[in-house]
């Protein structure tokens, strides 16, 4: 259905997993607002992701009354790390679940729906700021607007920005290959830094499989044949029998974090948040999203829909800013084989280290002690020839 000329509190442009959490958080905080959410797509629909949905999105989830999401799915609570025979495989602190986007996202939307938002089918290719509103190809009029679109975010653009460092990555759905069952496995790349392949077991005999590599000015990005050929290199017969491949681009988050003031907003992939050390974005969409949308629901309850982007930018460096700068730093320190190397010999040394770097990349998480411990007694200690003791089960 196409949007009429309605004027609406809040627009949300793009229905993905940020979008759909900017209407809950909006609706949570004032059940009476009228909120769009729009998508050039038809739901459900499919996304290219590593499908991964930590703990942590579950928890924030929750805070806007929505639970269940995973109740049917089965939960993953191991993680293996690996970089040229070097391997550490642990249980982590809490599971995480490999939902596809195709159906994560359709239920986030029709949570969002359930809670009083209007889902509608429509592809945003303008928006133009004027005194007292927002207006989307001349005829959408909205008091606060949220761009949630993505990579290629039209919003985004429109408000002049430009996004940072970017990766490529290629996803497929293959069979679960012999030794990967029952845990998430990330194949650090030796060649093309920084890179890794991932085998994501999904619980019903599949696993989400792919590659991604940081692109770089200085060389060409790689070619789909390339990309299916660095995948295998690192995990042999991911690719056998796989199905619906496809790649995607990933606007990496940086040490700084400016979202603009005004009446719109950005949160998730639009905003360029994406964890520079996995990949992770839902985590982040999720956040954002919530936040974005509480922000718009209290400027309009003040009669300062004007404030909203103030009010978000400060609710979201308080939550976001600490951890984007360990993020980046960890992300540049990790483009060293030793330091990454002596990450995975600290945790399979200890389970605290192993712990805290996946908070880092998965959620909020910080360069904590015992990461900055582990890493330099990892460092210091000479490395055997038969490579890095793994810790039991």
């Amino acid at each position: 259905m196409a949007p009429t000329s309605t004027r609406w509190d809040l627009v949300v442009v793009g229905a993905g997993p940020a979008g759909a959490a900017a209407a809950l958080g909006a609706l949570y905080a004032d059940a009476s607002l009228r909120v769009a959410l729009l998508d050039r797509a038809g739901f459900p629909r499919d996304k290219v992701c590593g499908d991964g949905v930590a703990p942590h999105v579950l928890d924030l989830l929750a805070e806007v009354r929505v639970t269940g999401l995973v109740d049917d799915r089965v939960p993953v609570g191991r993680l293996r790390l690996g970089r040229g025979g070097l391997v550490v495989e642990r249980r982590t602190a809490r599971p995480a679940w490999v939902v596809p986007r195709r159906i994560f996202d359709a239920r986030l939307v029709d949570a969002a729906v359930a809670a009083g938002a209007r889902l509608l089918r429509h592809r945003v290719r303008d928006l133009r700021q004027d005194t007292d509103a927002v207006v989307l190809d001349g005829k959408v009029c909205a008091a606060v607007v949220v761009g949630a679109d993505g990579d290629h975010s039209v919003v985004r653009r429109a408000l002049g920005r430009s996004r940072g460092p970017v990766a490529l990555a290629l996803r497929g759905y293959a069979p679960v290959a012999s030794g990967r069952r029952g845990v998430q496995v990330i194949e650090f790349g030796t060649r093309h830094q920084p890179s890794y392949a991932w085998s994501f077991d999904r619980g019903d005999g599949h696993a989400n499989v792919g590659y991604g590599e940081v692109l770089h000015g200085g060389r060409p990005a790689p070619t789909r044949a390339q990309l299916f050929e660095r995948l295998e290199a690192l995990l042999p017969g991911a690719t056998e029998e796989g199905r619906n491949w496809a790649g995607h681009l990933l606007p990496l988050s940086t040490a700084r974090w400016h979202p603009p003031a005004g009446r719109v907003l950005l949160a998730g992939d639009a905003a360029c948040l994406v964890n520079p050390l996995t990949g992770e974005g839902i985590h982040y969409a999720v956040a954002t999203g919530i936040a974005a949308g509480r922000a718009a629901a209290a400027a309009l309850r003040d009669g300062r829909p004007e404030r909203a982007g103030e009010r978000y930018a400060r609710v979201t460096r308080r939550i976001l800013l600490p951890h984007l700068r360990h993020t980046a730093l960890a992300a540049r320190l990790a483009r060293t084989a030793g330091v990454l190397e002596a990450g995975l010999r600290a945790s399979a040394a200890d389970q605290r280290v192993f712990d805290d770097l996946v908070e880092l990349g998965l959620a909020r998480g910080r360069l904590t002690p015992a990461i900055a411990f582990g890493l330099g007694r990892a460092l210091l200690t000479p490395v055997r020839p038969t490579g890095c003791p793994q810790e039991p089960a």
